[in-house]
């Protein structure tokens, strides 16, 4: 059971430098956990290296059984997971099982059907060089670091984790300091797996702390670093990443566009519209935060999401069944002054708002109220800045061209969605959003489907995670060439002879030149070229 080993994991030596934890639907102090020094985490890495030497030797039949041991114990264990996630980061039981169990639940099973595939050694052709062999390998790195966001405790941690622990390496992974009171538990579902699969608990580790911490991580000598968080921070992490010239990943947080057309399903947008926006509270760099809606449908698609949003019923997780909340709190304080602003700049340039604005005055807690707002546009903060709350942002678009070109006015580039029942609109739009990706008449998948990259571009980031260019980002990518043939040249090419630059320039001209003239001609210096320099060879033999 998750927390037998709680107390064990909490205990910790040295200063006590710690970070004060708390609900943040109830405000309720949780407790301390510690905030670990730059000698702490170089002791933590040295720690995850030695454990890597052996775990990196493994089959990968070896690392699918241990995955399979992961998946079933969070199978076994998801209700406490999911009450764990609740109570750090305030998000609906509801919230938690789509977002923190499924996602992961997909991700191993796809690396236990298809992972080994990936990272299969990779033939490539040797072109001009018909006598080697060559192919890739894909090797492990060694230690990987993760800074994890706050939005989704467990599932930041394993998302990255699992694969490059798949890929042999052991991994070293740091929590947001805002939902670190669940780290304890969850590196308890690591020791007691590796622990029963005969493997050391140091090959994973997940550590508490600040931005110093995190800095110490980054310059720690670990191989790589998968960051995720706001474009400020990712800056930050890609800045001391180059004073040791630590290679990153980063996933940097989006202002989605969904695009609904006039010809779309309405009842199937208005439920991916309410999907996109409200679940987790909106605080997913996926969420949908600006809705185009074309102007033939606007009014009656606000009428629907307005009714439906009326609905939504909010409160504390520590009080949900399972069912009895549809919205929960915010997890940074911070949040709800970042949605107010932006709400007040939005009014006072004309938008307004249906449903809610406000903090909820019926709990002590971090809760804004689901949020409605129409008739905005792109002079307003609300459109332009990432909001990471619980609120519909409206715009009236009149053509695909008008979409599309504010859906590209952003500085992120991570997900998009568009909706319509003509699949070649929906293509015609798709391929002109500039994004990582981009979802016909659906929300969110992208993320589901994990043979798939994951990413985005501009201020979202740059590298990929999910599917094999996100399992291969944990490799070292090693190309290796060897003899198909034992062949050699009758001479060297050392010391350079007379005849030498033209039987270059011959060959090149054979191998490259355009038509059978060009290339018999570049033949023929090559036969005059090998003749001179034999002759040349024998003479200084003699």
């Amino acid at each position: 059971m998750l927390g037998k080993q709680t107390d064990e994991v909490r205990k910790w030596t040295g200063p006590l430098v710690t970070i004060e934890c708390q609900n943040p639907a109830t405000l309720e102090k949780l407790g301390e956990v510690p905030s670990l020094s730059a000698a702490e985490v170089a002791e933590r890495v040295e720690r995850a290296r030695a454990a890597q030497v052996s775990w990196g030797k493994t089959s990968l039949a070896e690392r699918r059984r241990v995955l399979r041991l992961l998946l079933d114990y969070i199978l076994l264990h998801q209700e406490e997971i999911c009450r764990l996630c609740s109570t750090d980061s305030g998000k609906t039981l509801a919230d938690a099982a789509m977002g923190e169990i499924f996602p992961v639940c997909e991700k191993i099973r796809y690396l236990i059907d298809h992972g080994e595939d990936d990272l299969r050694p990779d033939p490539r052709p040797s072109g001009l060089l018909m006598h080697k062999a060559a192919r890739v390998e894909y090797l492990p790195l060694g230690v990987v670091g993760v800074i994890c966001p706050w939005n989704f405790p467990f599932h930041n941690i394993l998302c990255p984790t699992v694969p490059a622990l798949f890929a042999g390496n052991a991994v070293i992974a740091k929590t947001s300091e805002w939902t670190a009171w669940s780290a304890a538990d969850f590196q308890a579902i690591f020791n007691e797996v590796l622990t029963q699969a005969g493997y050391s608990s140091d090959l994973v580790q997940i550590i508490t702390g600040d931005g110093n911490t995190g800095r110490a991580l980054v310059n720690s000598g670990v191989e790589k670093i998968f960051f995720t968080g706001s474009p400020e921070n990712g800056r930050k992490v890609m800045a001391a990443a180059a004073e040791t010239l630590t290679p990153v990943v980063l996933e940097l947080g989006g202002k989605d566009p969904m695009i609904i057309c006039d010809d779309a399903d309405l009842d199937q947008a208005v439920g991916a519209a309410m999907l996109g926006v409200f679940t987790a509270c909106g605080q997913m760099c996926v969420a949908a935060e600006r809705l185009y809606v074309f102007d033939g449908i606007y009014d009656r698609f606000v009428d629907k999401v307005v009714q439906k949003a009326q609905a939504l019923r909010q409160g504390p997780p520590s009080l949900d069944r399972g069912g009895d909340f549809d919205v929960g709190a915010l997890t940074m304080p911070r949040q709800l002054e970042i949605i107010e602003r932006q709400l007040a700049d939005a009014v006072k340039k004309g938008a307004r708002v249906l449903v809610g604005g406000r903090r909820n005055p019926h709990f002590p807690g971090q809760f804004f109220e689901p949020t409605v707002v129409v008739d905005c546009d792109h002079s307003m903060d609300l459109v332009k800045q990432e909001t990471f709350g619980p609120v519909m942002t409206i715009l009236r678009v009149h053509s695909e061209e008008e979409a599309i070109r504010l859906a590209n006015d952003s500085r992120y580039g991570l997900g998009s969605s568009v909706f319509t029942k003509n699949r070649r609109r929906a293509e015609r739009i798709a391929k002109g959003i500039s994004a990582g990706m981009t979802v016909a008449n659906d929300y969110g998948i992208a993320y589901m489907v994990q043979s798939a990259p994951f990413g985005g571009v501009r201020s979202s980031g740059f590298g990929r995670i999910n599917g094999r260019e996100g399992l291969r980002s944990c490799c070292h990518v090693k190309t290796i060439v060897t003899d198909k043939l034992p062949l050699h040249l009758p001479m060297s090419l050392y010391p350079i002879r007379p005849a030498t630059f033209p039987m270059l320039t011959g060959a090149a001209q054979l191998f490259y030149g355009k038509g059978i003239g060009e290339r018999a001609k570049g033949a023929v210096q090559v036969a005059r070229s090998l003749v001179a320099m034999v002759r040349d060879s024998r003479r200084s033999q003699s």
